[in-house]
């Protein structure tokens, strides 16, 4: 029986930005690295795990770069594509292109209530069954079916609506376990490649949660159910496809992968010095599936550096041109004008640099107190400031956190 091979990606963040440094170029550059590598492993299936865009409107030419890549990976519709939308996409934007999307093999999933038509596309591959949150797609090449749970992020309408209300503290973790339960009970059997493909903070329950990265809005919690477990996952499954989490790693292993591909660039500083990876999957029906990581080598490192003198910051920076860099710099009081002009001439890709006072003693009368919570924020903001940086904040950041107080007073 020839095996299926399958390429899970997920946390392209299409439009992200880097504060002001716009990331579209090494997006374009990192995506033709992923369409390469689904054709030289010549892959039969492409899962997106989530977060395609980084916001829910995103730009034309960010649009324009998904549309592009998705016609190149599904070969223009001879290899299916399936891709469901994360916390950061727009459901009605991410399956508005559907029904046009589909004609090339490329199937978008983002409402729990929407069922994906059934029938064979010209190039011979067959939607064979769909339901609220799944497809089986037969590949012409292939003796099996793919069963696909299609989980993507569920936010508070969708729950509202879809999953119900009740005990907010346990209902998400049980009503999606039912619900993926039932639709694994009806439709994944042993005679077919069973996958699950969701966008979800799963851990395996009694072990710590993988920390979600600084580029990540809070994923939703309800009543303070801070994530799915594994065990959530119906056991008919042979492999379940994640995105949300942007380093590679699998959340478990028994009594399958459940996996998270990681992001294609590092989005925040927070994944400095992570490898960023697609995942190759190998498998038949009813046996444990392969998987394996493909490093991708696109886009600019991001650094977190520290300096106390100017020649040695400034040596590593020409050394190191091709990159993004938190700098760190050790000062016996602020960094002069002088040394933060000659930091910001040597690179193009400083994001921030932060002073760091040397000898800086915080007796217990800095530190805060609950008695300093009756004082005003701006107050608090200049402990908190004094504390983390060695200095209190100038006039300019505290105009904008004032400014910022005075929108929320608004609202």
């Amino acid at each position: 029986m020839k095996q299926i091979k399958i390429l899970h990606t997920a946390d392209w963040h299409l439009g992200k930005r880097l504060q002001e440094a716009s990331r579209l170029e090494e997006q374009k550059l990192v995506l033709e690295e992923i369409i390469d590598i689904a054709n030289s492993e010549d892959v039969d299936l492409v899962l997106l795990a989530g977060d395609i865009f980084d916001g829910f409107n995103p730009s034309h030419e960010a649009i324009e770069l998904l549309y592009k890549t998705l016609r190149k990976l599904s070969k223009n519709g001879q290899r299916p594509v399936v891709a469901i939308s994360g916390n950061h996409d727009s459901s009605q934007f991410i399956e508005a292109p559907d029904p046009l999307a589909r004609e090339m093999g490329i199937f978008f999933y983002s409402r729990y209530d929407s069922i994906i038509p059934t029938g064979k596309l010209d190039s011979g591959i067959e939607v064979v069954a769909s339901d609220k949150g799944f497809i089986s797609l037969q590949l012409p090449h292939l003796d099996f079916p793919v069963r696909i749970i299609l989980a993507p992020y569920a936010n508070e309408v969708s729950l509202r609506t879809y999953l119900g209300e009740g005990d907010r503290e346990n209902e998400l973790r049980k009503v999606l376990e039912e619900k993926w339960k039932n639709l694994a009970d009806q439709f994944c059997d042993n005679s077919g490649l069973n996958v699950f493909l969701g966008h979800f903070f799963f851990v395996k329950e009694g072990t710590t949660p993988e920390k979600e990265p600084e580029s990540e809005r809070p994923i939703l919690h309800v009543g303070g159910t801070q994530a799915l477990y594994t065990s959530n996952i119906p056991s008919q499954i042979q492999y379940a496809a994640l995105g949300h989490l942007h380093r590679y790693h699998a959340a478990s292993k028994s009594p399958f992968p459940v996996v998270y591909s990681s992001s294609p660039l590092a989005y925040s500083f927070s994944e400095a010095g992570q490898e960023k990876q697609v995942v190759l999957i190998t498998g038949i029906p009813n046996e444990p599936i392969n998987y394996q990581p493909i490093g991708l080598k696109q886009g600019r490192k991001l650094e977190r550096k520290k300096f106390s003198d100017l020649p040695s910051a400034l040596e590593w920076l020409e050394n190191n041109p091709y990159s993004f860099v938190e700098l760190t710099y050790e000062t016996d009081d602020a960094i002069d004008a002088a040394t933060r002009k000659s930091l910001l001439q040597a690179h193009d890709g400083i994001i921030n640099i932060i002073p760091q006072i040397k000898n800086l003693g915080i007796d217990q009368d800095q530190q805060l107190q609950v008695k300093d919570l009756e004082k005003d924020m701006t107050s608090l903001f200049k402990m908190y400031y004094q504390s983390e940086k060695g200095q209190l904040p100038n006039e300019a950041l505290l105009s904008v956190f004032n400014e910022i107080l005075s929108q929320d007073d608004k609202i």
